[in-house]
């Protein structure tokens, strides 16, 4: 999926709680569910963040010459930039783009 697209905002919003418990009438299911996904949008950015940081990796024994590379900032400025992963992963929840399923057998 493609992180960089989301209409998730960047600074605090209060949601009503209604609208996050709906799909499961539960609160603390629909947070947990959320807190899952968020952990899986962030281990999806952050590995593709090492990965275009390893592009600009110089393997150098001394530690004397540091470089600073413009294009390897922006990089990291970009990203910085980016909604946090719980975000992105409310604002998916809301547009119903996560599936969940339970595994309790409700019906007795």
């Amino acid at each position: 999926m493609n992180y960089k697209e989301t209409k998730a905002p960047v600074s605090t919003v209060t949601y009503d709680r209604e609208a996050i418990e709906a799909s499961t009438d539960n609160i603390y299911e629909a947070i947990s569910i959320i807190a899952k996904r968020a952990t899986q949008i962030n281990s999806d950015l952050k590995k593709e963040l090492v990965d275009k940081l390893d592009e600009f990796a110089t393997y150098n024994d001394s530690l004397e010459e540091v470089f600073e590379n413009k294009e390897q900032i922006e990089v990291s400025k970009f990203y910085e930039r980016l909604p946090k992963p719980t975000a992105i992963a409310v604002e998916e929840w809301l547009s119903d783009k996560i599936y969940h399923r339970s595994t309790t057998d409700k019906k007795k």
